[in-house]
């Protein structure tokens, strides 16, 4: 009985042996998330909570896929097709919510402070009396800017 007979052709050897070393680095990948206890899954904020059970779910859908494509089987007329493209519609979702929490909030007050401040305010005063130190009205500026402080000797 030392001598079998193998049940596939002497050139799908190679292949195999490859499928099967593929076969033990999945299983590696997926160790560290089967060994993880749920109160450490819990301790996770909800985004990475959510992260972490659609990247499984959708490795495990996609390992049902290539199963099915080895079967004979078309994957693209299974429903499994709709199940990745579910799994992908939510994984777009919590792209967009991670990008909104990254995203730079803007101090709406300090910006309202900071147009303001830059806007050209009319003065309520009748045109032909002005101050020249009225609040709301700026002084004309010549070509070379502002007048000059500097005191006369």
């Amino acid at each position: 009985m030392a001598d079998q007979e193998e049940d596939y052709p002497s050139e799908l050897h190679a292949g195999l042996v490859e499928f099967s070393q593929s076969l033990t680095d999945v299983e590696d990948v997926f160790k560290p998330f089967l060994q993880m206890s749920l109160e450490d899954m819990e301790k996770l904020d909800p985004l990475d909570q959510a992260k972490l059970h659609l990247t499984a779910v959708y490795a495990i859908n996609s390992l049902f896929w290539i199963y099915l494509a080895t079967q004979g089987i078309d994957p693209k007329d299974h429903p499994i097709k709709n199940e990745l493209d579910r799994i992908r519609t939510y994984m777009n979702r919590v792209k967009e919510v991670e990008d909104k929490r990254k995203a730079a909030r803007v101090d709406q007050a300090a910006a309202k402070r900071l147009v303001k401040g830059a806007l050209w305010e009319p003065s309520k005063q009748p045109a032909g009396s002005q101050d020249k130190g009225a609040p709301g009205k700026r002084r004309p500026q010549g070509r070379d800017g502002p007048p000059s402080k500097k005191k006369r000797d």
